[in-house]
């Protein structure tokens, strides 16, 4: 039987097969000429001594004892173009993990995406980023894969039903996603590898028999009897089905618009907003490990940060290393931030989202909006962004310290956001009493990791699409809306999830939930 070893090795024992092998040899007291296989199971990186460790757990097998690589396979997906029709709204994670778990239960899936597939999409993003034109239908939001395709590909999350994660991770492995994401204690794709792997997804869709169709903006959905029937398209098509999956992101204001006018049970829910903080990587590279210089067995180095400000959680979310800052608006006349890394994580900057925690009461002044309040307060900051920073894409920006100091940025270096910023006093961005939480945050921040607070670090505003500002509410156990049977409300968008592997075990729930009401 092979042996399970927890381990602590250098980064250079770990880059390296022989030396690997030679030290768990020494712990499994052997010849290293016995040890016929060192299967890596879990691997993460231990900064908090300036000795940095590799943290491994390993299988070991010894000349004895067999060993035989176990390939990843899909699941047996069975042809369900005769079988009953689940219509999905959205084309993200939640929405084609649904899809793909329908086809397993023997149901037809028919997506519906209101952007386009991921080739497509680019076309989209060029113009968002060098043209300021934002396509409302696809950008980096909206479009095949959802917000994930081209916002990083990050697969960390801090569910505690690691039986679903693994098998989210497996399944995406089986579509062509490196089996490192299998080891890695923060896995991650990249905005450059993820789109063929959704594409994949999208061509087993079809291969089965389920439908996708690009393009197509629902605009009406078709109730009977508080129940579900079908949805009404942008060209007035209806497509029509007892059981919907809505998985329709964060983003998408027009659904929970349509939700509000015909009375459809929805609730504001609080989110986080704040700004995205570039830094050279170099510099997280020196705070995070210690040394002036990583190396070459050493990742580009990540932080987390979490402060009580005011009351108030402030923290780094979606933290990018060796990444880039893109544009996320889904509308004209509004600038959105967010950030991605490719695969290798080697572009020159690092950049987070610093964010802080809002309450339901800060919405107060959009009280009139009902249900729609976030929305709307969300809205307001991102809107007078736009205006602050001249009315294109370019985002309002600030260097770090100058912003604590209340004091405008005199120049503003070359960031790698791409559509260009303008030096702008932060704290005309948000309301006061966010601009106040961010100035001390920082403060502490800077405490926290020696060097961070520097005006070498460069603050770009607003870091608004967090997650969902409204929440769909479901019955705990059938998944269905409260309100409407027969709908599934699904993911990020409805409030149930936050990045890609929580929407994608999601919607696989949902599906399953709609399999056992059909049986």
């Amino acid at each position: 039987m092979p042996q399970e070893l927890q381990l602590q090795v250098s980064p250079v024992i770990a880059a390296n097969e022989q030396l690997l092998y030679e030290q768990v040899a020494q712990l499994v007291r052997v010849s290293p000429k016995l040890v016929h296989k060192v299967v890596i199971l879990k691997r993460s990186i231990d900064a908090r001594q300036k000795a940095i460790k590799v943290n491994l757990k390993v299988s070991v097998y010894l000349i004895d004892e067999k060993y035989k690589e176990q390939p990843i396979e899909l699941p047996d997906y069975q042809n369900v173009a005769n079988k009953q029709e689940v219509i999905i709204v959205g084309a993200g994670p939640a929405g084609l993990f649904a899809a793909l778990q329908l086809i397993e239960l023997g149901l037809k899936p028919i997506v519906i995406e209101r952007g386009k597939d991921v080739r497509g999409r680019r076309r989209d993003l060029k113009a968002i980023n060098v043209d300021h034109i934002v396509n409302e239908d696809s950008n980096y939001c909206f479009g095949e894969g959802g917000a994930g395709t081209y916002s990083d590909g990050k697969l960390y999350t801090r569910s505690k039903k690691r039986g679903d994660v693994d098998r989210i991770l497996r399944l995406l492995v089986g579509f062509g996603a490196t089996p490192d994401i299998l080891v890695e204690a923060h896995p991650h794709i990249g905005t450059n590898k993820l789109p063929q792997i959704i594409q994949d997804i999208r061509e087993k869709i079809i291969e089965c028999g389920g439908k996708v169709l690009f393009e197509t903006r629902v605009v009406d959905f078709i109730i009977k009897n508080n129940e579900m029937q079908g949805v009404v398209t942008q060209n007035g098509d209806t497509i029509a089905a007892n059981k919907l999956i809505l998985a329709t992101g964060h983003s998408a204001r027009d659904i929970f618009e349509l939700l509000d006018r015909k009375k459809i049970l929805i609730e504001a829910k609080p989110f986080a907003l704040g700004v995205r903080a570039e830094h050279p990587q170099e510099l997280i590279d020196r705070i995070q490990y210690s040394c002036d210089f990583r190396g070459e067995y050493l990742p580009p180095a990540p932080y987390s940060i979490v402060k009580q400000v005011n009351g108030r959680g402030m923290y780094s979310f979606c933290m990018c290393p060796g990444g880039v800052i893109a544009p996320c608006a889904t509308s004209p006349g509004e600038v959105v931030t967010n950030g991605w890394s490719p695969s290798k994580r080697d572009q020159a900057t690092a950049n987070s989202g610093i964010v802080i925690e809002l309450k339901l009461e800060d919405f107060k002044p959009f009280a009139k909006f009902g249900a729609l309040a976030g929305m709307e307060f969300q809205k307001s900051i991102e809107q007078k962004a736009w205006h602050l920073a001249g009315e294109t894409q370019k985002v309002p920006a600030q260097r770090m310290v100058d912003f604590t100091q209340n004091k405008v940025s005199t120049s503003i270096p070359k960031t790698s956001y791409v559509p260009g910023t303008t030096s702008v006093e932060m704290g005309q961005v948000f309301p006061g009493f966010l601009a106040q939480i961010l100035r001390e945050g920082f403060v502490e921040f800077g405490k926290a990791m020696r060097g961070y607070m520097t005006n070498d670090a460069i603050l770009h505003a607003p870091e608004s699409r967090t997650s969902s500002p409204v929440r769909i509410p479901r019955d705990n156990e059938t998944l269905e809306h409260l309100q409407i049977k027969g709908l599934y409300p699904c993911g990020e968008g409805a409030g149930f999830a936050g990045g890609i592997i929580s929407a994608a075990i999601d919607g696989e729930k949902c599906a399953l939930k709609i399999a056992e009401a059909l049986q």
